[in-house]
């Protein structure tokens, strides 16, 4: 029988005040970031430990950040029946940001100063992830953060278990270079992972020899239905061969743009797309018919077959009573961040932020492909990289591997701002942003 859970509701603050209810005080601030910090020094050890959930189950993100409350809620189940952690039960505190930047933040500051949760695992967005990142680091909160995103960032109250440009986007383009592409149409929600991402690969594709002349960029805004006249430019854009798309399109806008790939005869043996934000989800209940046959890059696929992900595939299945139910990467991200939670808890002996945060670097939990991710220095972890093929069942065909994990990097060396530029969270050097040739922490030390 399923566990049954109280949820807590929160009250929103007033949508004019982006991070809190009104401003505070020094004196108040402080209070303020201790009560986040020793939220469970205060709390009776006969209490639950509370979790803060923090994603979209409404608006255009919803499409995608839904499967991953419940995966937190599947997972705090799992624990709670192998007796919790620490001998207490693990509660969750569930809010909905609906797809609102600004939202996000007033949610994350509810969950640590008046729920007084220990970890929070949510976001998607990179938007909304830069909305909370203050108020974590203001109230010393922990956030897992399970999506791909564009790095160039390292905070101490983040830990980000999704891919980073290395891990994802350039694997991707040496797929489709060593398939003989040569011109490159980067499409792209316009935020700041889409862009940035983008800046990157412009970056490594100039220096593979590519000219600017061959790189088409595009953004269109969240949840973007019109593709005609932008598909139509694709087709003309790779009408002399050799060209893919490389997608960071986020959202519901994706099933509108593969349909107008279809309605123009853009087949991916013309003009094949790799996206990013593709997953098992987004083409659950949708016509998979005008997808076939492109590809995604992800680090870990539903079709994989290993023991560990059998069984979780299982358990969601069962958790959600539809043996329709899909998995996808950003739920595999989360099952490695709240077992590294859970692990670094048991290590520490405490759910105390600062003492979990530093348990954290060096954590090692098995991942569902193979392998084994490990929390890096600078709070990303080791992760395999795959390409898939999409089939008609709405699954994908793996056609590329890497050999092993790969490290993620915090800052990409491709561009100049940040070539010199490492994050290493440990005793030694603590900074989020430290310069390997003036030796000096740029930014990012708490």
């Amino acid at each position: 029988m399923m566990t049954k859970r109280k949820f807590l509701l929160t009250a929103v603050c007033s949508t004019l005040l982006l991070f809190g209810c009104g401003q505070k005080s020094g004196e108040q601030a402080a209070q303020s970031t201790a009560s986040g910090a020793s939220a469970a020094a205060v709390a009776d050890d006969s209490n639950p430990i509370k979790v803060g959930v923090l994603h979209s189950l409404s608006g255009t993100m919803a499409i995608s950040e839904s499967a991953l409350k419940d995966t937190v809620l599947m997972l705090i189940d799992e624990q709670n029946a192998k007796g919790g952690v620490l001998g207490r039960k693990i509660e969750p505190v569930v809010v909905d940001p609906a797809s609102n930047w600004p939202l996000f933040a007033e949610k994350a500051r509810e969950l640590l100063a008046k729920d007084k949760v220990v970890a929070t695992f949510g976001n998607w967005t990179s938007v909304s992830r830069k909305s909370v990142l203050p108020v974590f680091e203001e109230l010393n909160g922990i956030l897992f953060y399970p999506v791909q995103w564009e790095g160039q960032e390292s905070s101490k109250n983040i830990f980000y278990t999704g891919a980073t440009p290395n891990q994802q986007a350039i694997p991707a383009v040496d797929y489709l270079l060593d398939q003989g592409v040569t011109r490159f149409a980067l499409l792209g929600t316009d935020y700041v992972y889409p862009r940035t991402t983008n800046k990157i690969l412009e970056a490594y594709l100039k220096s593979k020899g590519i000219p600017e002349s061959d790189i088409m960029v595009n953004y269109t805004p969240f949840g973007h239905s019109d593709w005609q006249s932008i598909v139509a430019d694709v087709k003309k854009f790779g009408a002399g061969g050799n060209a893919a798309v490389v997608s960071t399109i986020n959202g519901d806008a994706n099933v509108p743009f593969y349909k107008e790939l279809a309605n123009q005869s853009v087949s991916p043996e013309q003009i094949p797309v790799i996206a990013f934000s593709v997953g098992e989800q987004e083409l659950s209940g949708i016509d998979t018919k005008p997808l076939v046959g492109h590809l995604a890059a992800w680090n870990y696929f539903e079709s994989i077959d290993t023991p560990a992900n059998e069984a979780f595939i299982k358990s969601w299945k069962d958790f959600k009573k539809d043996n329709n139910a899909v998995t996808n990467d950003p739920m595999e991200a989360t099952y490695i961040g709240f077992n590294m939670w859970v692990k670094a808890v048991e290590k520490a002996g405490t759910t105390d932020s600062d003492a979990v945060q530093q348990a954290l670097i060096g954590v090692e939990v098995p991942n569902l492909t193979g392998g084994t991710a490990k929390m890096l220095a600078n709070h990303m972890i080791t992760k395999p990289v795959f390409i898939g093929e999409i089939q008609d069942n709405g699954q994908f065909d793996v056609v590329w591997r890497t050999e092993g994990e790969v490290d993620g990097q915090a800052w990409s060396p491709l561009l100049p701002e940040s070539a010199n530029l490492i994050a290493d969270w440990s005793a030694g050097v603590n900074c989020g942003a430290y310069d390997k040739t003036t030796q000096k922490c740029t930014a990012g030390t708490q």
